[in-house]
């Protein structure tokens, strides 16, 4: 499974937002700056995350973008559904109709199972966890671009 530019991009302005959390809102311009993600293609993001409730815009001088919830409460599971639609490793998990084979398939639950546990580990995984500053860095990763002023 390879998630998408949007997912990705959109997990940035995120954790981009929640490092700024006490700082009010955001400009766009300064989070693409600092995120390195095209303005245009930032604010096609910023608009899913504001439709799904995550992320709010505020107008006016300081104006810019805030997150609607709290950062414990939005998880890399509910980012990536929103971006990627809820994604199987296989289309039988969840259209059995579409193999031949999947009434007597043996695979079929180890798929769902993994399917299962990938959701369940993403659910598990919030936008606080990974601003912590126990997760910034992991060994064997190369370095991310996410700004930790």
């Amino acid at each position: 499974m390879k998630l998408s530019t949007k997912t990705r991009y959109g997990t940035r302005i995120l954790i981009e937002l929640a490092l700024k959390l006490d700082q009010g809102a955001v400009q766009v311009s300064k989070i693409a700056a600092s995120q390195k993600i095209p303005v245009k293609y930032l604010e096609q993001l910023i608009r899913t995350l504001k439709l799904a409730g995550i992320v709010k815009s505020v107008r006016g001088a300081k104006g810019g973008h805030l997150l609607a919830k709290k950062p414990e409460d939005i998880s890399l599971g509910q980012i990536v559904r929103l971006f990627e639609g809820q994604i199987d490793l296989v289309d039988c998990v969840s259209s059995p109709e579409k193999c031949e084979m999947a009434s007597e398939c043996m695979v079929r639950h180890a798929w769902y199972d993994v399917t299962k546990a990938l959701y369940e580990k993403l659910d598990g995984i919030s936008i606080a966890h990974l601003i912590d500053s126990d997760n910034k860095k992991s060994p064997g990763l190369p370095a991310c671009p996410v700004s930790l002023e």
